[in-house]
């Protein structure tokens, strides 16, 4: 039985192995460990790639979706939009600055149905928190309508989507900030976690620099308020200041596996693959998550057959207790959750490797 990773980061590392052994001894032999040049190298290069004037280095994707949230002046009283698809994180930098998270469900693209924001606006309601799911923006057009009509704040949570864009546009460019995850399994993964805003508010930017270490002005040594001690460390910045000059390419390789994966999966009447039709919006598959109508049944199947699957999120995170969510019933969530399930998507899988999971995918269809 063959072996299908869903991702293989030391794959990775060999392929690019010079370039990162350079970045690392330029670091180690300069002592350069904090809020230094190779952060600072990064940042310009991660805002001028998303099509904004700042970027800001952090210590992960949460931190970035805390940190907006407290830029743009969330908190308690407040009522912020999310989507009932997507990781905890999104709704739990609401409740963390204590604001009340307000569920919306998703359309089958898997990001927030934006036929059902409008219902959900309250007086209360001072922000909209756009996911952009596996690689495929929210509409961001409509988006960015809706909340100019009703005085909304709008942070893009663009964890799973650097790269994508809507018109050439890129995400992480339309709201007030661009919220991005550097966790290893990500289209742009580091080696540790990691995280950044981008932004064209310098006033976001300046907040966010200060508050990522502790509120302290670096330059002044003055104090700001109360901070944190989130920021991007140097290392791990040189490593995705590496990693970023290969994502262009990086990109046209995830969008040649998905391709396979349509050819080979396409005619199934039982799976529902992540290609859609909406015109000038850029999928680049962080993730090939397609929607299974056997369910577990199938992700088990993959799994028993070698084949390295995610099934986020057969339980959808408001359906646990301790987090105090209010369920006002989310029909399509309901159904994703049963139904998803994300093949191997990575740039390091071979052909040979890809045919596999599609051949296995029609054993379990075919039987």
């Amino acid at each position: 039985m063959q072996k299908v990773r869903f991702v293989e980061p030391a794959k990775v590392y060999r392929m690019i192995k010079d370039e990162l052994d350079a970045a690392y001894f330029d670091v180690m032999s300069k002592g350069e460990l904090i809020d230094r040049g190779h952060l600072r190298s990064f940042e310009e290069n991660l805002a001028k790639y998303v099509g904004t004037r700042y970027a800001v280095g952090l210590n992960s994707g949460y931190d970035a979706l805390h940190m907006s949230l407290r830029a743009a002046g969330v908190g308690a009283g407040d009522e912020v939009i999310v989507p009932a698809h997507t990781f905890v994180a999104t709704c739990s930098a609401v409740a963390n600055v204590n604001a009340t998270p307000v569920l919306v469900d998703v359309a089958q693209d898997f990001n927030i149905d934006v036929d059902k924001i409008e219902a959900a606006i309250t007086p209360r309601t001072s922000a909209i928190i756009a996911v952009h799911l596996s690689g495929y923006m929210a509409d961001m057009t409509r988006i960015m309508a809706i909340a100019k009509e009703h005085e909304l704040t709008v942070i893009e949570d663009a964890c799973q989507s650097l790269g994508s864009s809507i018109d050439g546009r890129m995400a992480g460019s339309f709201g007030m900030t661009g919220c991005w995850s550097f966790y290893p399994f990500k289209i742009l993964g580091g080696y540790g976690d990691g995280g950044a805003i981008t932004t064209d508010d310098p006033d976001v930017a300046l907040f966010a620099r200060r508050m990522r270490y502790n509120g302290e002005d670096r330059e002044t040594g003055e104090y700001h308020g109360h901070g944190f001690t989130c920021l991007l460390d140097n290392l791990q910045a040189a490593f995705l200041d590496v990693k970023l000059r290969h994502l262009p390419a990086w990109i046209v390789r995830r969008k040649a596996i998905a391709e396979m994966y349509r050819l080979g999966l396409g005619d199934l009447r039982d799976l529902l693959l992540p290609h859609y039709e909406k015109p000038g919006f850029d999928h680049v598959y962080q993730n090939y998550t397609v929607r299974a109508k056997q369910g577990d049944e199938f992700s088990e199947y993959m799994k028993k057959n070698g084949i390295e699957v995610l099934t986020q999120f057969r339980k959808p995170y408001y359906r646990h207790e301790a987090l105090h969510l209010v369920d006002r019933g989310f029909p399509e969530t309901e159904a994703i959750s049963r139904e998803v399930c994300s093949l191997p998507m990575n740039v390091e899988i071979s052909g040979e490797e890809i045919q596999y999971v599609i051949q296995a995918a029609r054993a379990f269809f075919g039987r």
